[in-house]
C-alpha cells in the first residue's frame, strides 16, 4: 500500500469523525439551549412566593371530604 493509498483510506474516517463531532457540538448547543430555558423557568419560579395552604382561602364546598364519603359517594355513581 503506498502514500496515496493510505490518505485515501484514512479519508472516511476522517469524514466520520467530523460529523461525529459536529453532532455532539449541535447536541451540546440543544443542551445549553434547554438548561438556558431550565434557568429562565427557575428564575420565574422564584420570584414568586410561596403561600403556604393554610392561608388558602377555600369556600365551604371546596373543602376536601373524608375518604369515606368519598367512598360512599363513588358507589352511588355507578
Amino acid at each position: 500500500m503506498d502514500m496515496s493509498d493510505r490518505e485515501n483510506a484514512d479519508e472516511p474516517a476522517s469524514d466520520l469523525l467530523e460529523s461525529a463531532a459536529q453532532c455532539a457540538a449541535s447536541d451540546l448547543l440543544d443542551l445549553a439551549a434547554q438548561l438556558a430555558g431550565l434557568a429562565e423557568d427557575l428564575k420565574a419560579l422564584a420570584a414568586k412566593p410561596i403561600v403556604p395552604p393554610s392561608t388558602l382561602l377555600l369556600e365551604p364546598d371546596d373543602q376536601p371530604r373524608a375518604s369515606s364519603s368519598r367512598g360512599a359517594a363513588r358507589a352511588g355513581c355507578i
